[in-house]
C-alpha cells in the first residue's frame, strides 16, 4: 500500500472504525465509520458536473475512466488492508490510541506513617534503709550504787522496701510500693545501773561488866561454873534471862541451834 494516497481507510485492527493512512504508514488517528468514510476508498469531494456541450460519447468515456480508477484504488486499499491484517496477526494485536484530550497527572499515594507501639516492661526494685536501735537501762543489785555499764551493745536493724517499677520504652513512668518489712530487727542497747549499798559495819560490842562473861554480848551472861537459860531444864547454879549474841566461845552451851544467839529458842 505504499503507493496509496493519504486518506481515511478501514482500520485493519478494529471493525467499524477508520484509520488515517499518511501515504507511507498507518497513524494513531482513528474515527467511527460514518457515511462515505465507511467505503473502501478515501473520502473525496464530489466531482463537478460536466459542462454542457460534451457529447454523449465523451460522457461515457469519462464515466468509464472514473469507474476504472475507483476499482484500482479500492483494490489497492483492500490489498493494503489484507497485508496489514496479516502483519497484525503475526505480531499480535496492535493498539492504536487516539491522542485526543489532556493527560491527567497521577496523584502520588501517600505512604501512611507507621504508628509507634510503646514497649512496656516492669521490674521489682528493693531499697534498704537502717532502723535505729533503742536504749534502755535496768537496775543491777550486784553493782555498787552509782556505777553504770553497757551490758548489751545496741545494733541498727534493716528495713526493706520493694517497689514495682514500670518502664515505657526504657524510661521509668511509674513506681508503686508493693512491700515494706523490717528484715533485720534492731538490738536494743541495755545499760545496767548499780543499786547495791553496802550495809554499815556493826558497832563494836560493849564491854562486859565485871560480873558478865565476855564470850557473850548485847546482854549480861553471868560468870559461873554453869549457866542455863531461865525457864529451861538446866539446874544452874546460875541462870540467864534474855537473849545474848555469842561473840566468843559458847562455854555454857546456850546456843542450842547454832545460829549465833544464846537463849533465843
Amino acid at each position: 500500500m505504499t503507493n496509496v494516497q493519504p486518506g481515511w481507510y478501514p482500520d485493519p485492527n478494529k471493525a467499524n472504525t477508520v484509520r488515517w493512512w499518511d501515504g507511507t504508514a498507518w497513524t494513531a488517528h482513528v474515527a467511527e465509520k460514518t457515511g462515505a468514510a465507511g467505503s473502501a476508498g478515501p473520502v473525496a469531494t464530489a466531482a463537478k458536473a460536466p459542462r454542457r456541450g460534451l457529447s454523449r460519447r465523451t460522457s461515457i468515456i469519462v464515466g468509464a475512466a472514473a469507474v476504472l480508477g475507483i476499482a484500482l484504488v479500492g483494490g489497492a486499499v483492500n490489498a493494503a488492508t489484507l497485508a496489514a491484517r496479516s502483519v497484525a496477526e503475526q505480531n499480535g494485536p496492535v493498539a492504536f490510541v487516539a491522542t485526543t484530550g489532556t493527560a491527567t497527572a497521577s496523584t502520588p499515594t501517600r505512604t501512611p506513617t507507621p504508628t509507634h507501639t510503646p514497649v512496656i516492661t516492669t521490674r521489682d526494685e528493693a531499697v534498704t534503709e537502717p532502723v535505729p536501735f533503742e536504749r534502755t537501762s535496768v537496775d543491777d543489785s550486784t553493782m555498787p550504787q552509782g556505777q553504770t555499764a553497757v551490758t548489751t551493745a545496741g545494733q541498727n536493724g534493716e528495713r526493706t522496701r520493694t517497689y514495682r517499677v514500670t518502664l515505657t520504652d526504657g524510661k521509668e513512668t511509674k513506681r508503686e510500693l508493693v512491700s515494706d518489712a523490717v528484715t533485720v530487727p534492731p538490738v536494743t542497747e541495755v545499760t545496767s545501773v548499780g543499786t547495791y549499798v553496802e550495809p554499815a559495819a556493826p558497832p563494836p560490842p560493849a564491854a562486859a561488866p565485871g560480873d558478865c562473861d565476855p564470850n557473850y554480848a548485847d546482854a549480861c551472861v553471868p560468870i559461873a561454873s554453869d549457866v542455863d537459860c531461865a525457864g529451861g531444864k538446866g539446874n544452874g547454879p546460875a541462870y540467864f534471862d534474855g537473849v545474848a549474841r555469842v561473840v566468843g566461845r559458847d562455854i555454857y552451851k546456850l546456843d542450842g541451834d547454832g545460829d549465833g544467839w544464846a537463849c533465843n529458842g
